[in-house]
């Protein structure tokens, strides 16, 4: 391969393996097991969607980080052509600061991690967040109307902002944020947008169903 085609951007999608009674286990009150199965099921395949429109027009590879299940289930469900790998042991921001590490050890120069969440999430946004980085942003946030965010983008490996935060609570993104400051980073933003994990979310995600 010329170095020329070597891709140095990579987006990373963190998802579950679709399997009844482990995922999306707040939509199961409402949808019950197999209802919040499928929709997790139908929403790593739009978020998935949407990132191979982006390499339509940006040059990115994807990889895909999972629990639950197994290689080889995940690839008999999105495609032997799909990069799938285990999120590994310990909290988010472990398996985050995990996935990052491999990737800058393997000269990638730009990582975008996004969750299968975010139904607003679309190529242009996520081309946004590589930019951003390319006009020397150190930390792109897309941050949650939940207080979390949706998509983190670094250049660089940064430990410290997966370290001593909240994970799952309101004060994901002012704590990431607060741990920036003190580093010194150039942060960039993008547009909030909504996740889907509770049942009172669900007309986000029929709303983008219908728009597509």
């Amino acid at each position: 391969m010329q170095l020329s085609k070597i891709i140095k951007k990579r987006l990373i999608i963190f998802t579950r393996y679709p399997e009844p009674g482990k995922t999306k286990t707040r939509m199961i009150g409402a949808l019950g097991e197999i209802g919040a199965a499928n929709l997790q099921r139908q929403m790593t395949e739009h978020t998935l969607a949407q990132a191979q429109l982006l390499q339509e027009f940006c040059p990115v590879s994807i990889e895909v980080r999972f629990a639950s299940g197994d290689k080889q289930l995940m690839q008999q469900w999105l495609g032997d052509d799909i990069d799938c790998l285990a999120q590994g042991e310990g909290d988010l921001g472990q398996k985050m600061a995990y996935s990052l590490l491999s990737a800058f050890q393997n000269q990638i120069e730009s990582v975008v991690i996004i969750g299968s969440d975010c139904p607003g999430l679309t190529p242009q946004l996520i081309a946004q967040a590589f930019q951003q980085l390319d006009l020397g942003s150190d930390l792109v946030l897309g941050s949650a109307i939940d207080g979390g965010y949706y998509l983190i983008a670094l250049s660089k490996f940064i430990p410290e902002l997966f370290t001593g935060i909240s994970w799952g609570s309101d004060r994901v993104l002012a704590q990431t944020v607060a741990i920036a400051h003190k580093l010194n980073l150039i942060i960039s933003y993008l547009p909030p947008l909504a996740d889907v994990d509770r049942p009172e979310d669900l007309p986000i995600w029929e709303q983008t169903q219908k728009e597509c």
